[in-house]
């Protein structure tokens, strides 16, 4: 079982991150699925996204819980059962949970040059920080959306913008943290993020 990588980030809040090498039958196998979870896999087009849903079910028995113990909100946001704060991603080969007493978001996204093209559509205020002809430009707009769209995950409100209503404050890689911020309908919240890169890949957190 190919358990990746395990973060504490503090006493309360736990990373654990799977790399997805199994067949779709072996990570079907050692699961019992809820009737609606069980609907939702087989109705997947793609084996990828089947074997990252599974992958997850896998990673929520690495932290004692079952599929039973998760349901989904009116806005698709996880919960579980007891209470704890859960954050979930996949993306290609890895997927990914957060769990943690407070609110908490998770991303892992592909380090890809494509994303230079869309940097309009979620940037806007780091602009101020960021130059394209930077060695690592495309991996510091990997981190800005990975930060971005776990304080969407975690804010679960329709109607935010990556680019008009959070801000990541300036940061260099080899920090593997900043500061981000929300500010909606005249509220700011300000959140603690880290951020990790491997295998091409770059995962993203953020908590209160």
């Amino acid at each position: 079982m190919p358990l990746y990588k395990t973060i504490s980030v503090n006493s309360q809040t736990t990373v654990k991150i799977w790399k997805i090498e199994e067949s779709y039958d072996e990570l079907f196998q050692p699961l019992n699925l809820k009737p609606n979870s069980l609907k939702r896999v087989l109705g997947m087009k793609s084996e990828l996204h089947q074997r990252g849903f599974l992958s997850v079910r896998h990673l929520l028995r690495e932290f004692g819980y079952t599929d039973q113990d998760l349901f989904y909100d009116d806005n698709g946001k996880p919960h579980l059962n007891d209470g704890k704060h859960i954050s979930i991603t996949h993306s290609f080969t890895f997927s990914g949970v957060i769990l943690s007493d407070k609110e908490v978001g998770i991303d892992i996204e592909k380090q890809r040059d494509k994303i230079t093209v869309i940097a309009h559509k979620f940037v806007d205020y780091e602009y101020n920080y960021l130059k394209s002809t930077d060695d690592d430009y495309i991996n510091r707009l990997t981190v800005i959306w990975g930060i971005k769209e776990s304080l969407y995950k975690l804010f679960a409100v329709p109607g935010m913008l990556f680019r008009d209503h959070f801000l990541v404050i300036p940061f260099s890689m080899i920090d593997g943290q900043t500061v981000a911020w929300i500010d909606y309908e005249g509220k700011k919240y300000r959140y603690n993020t880290a951020f990790l890169e491997f295998e091409g890949f770059t995962c993203a957190y953020v908590i209160p």
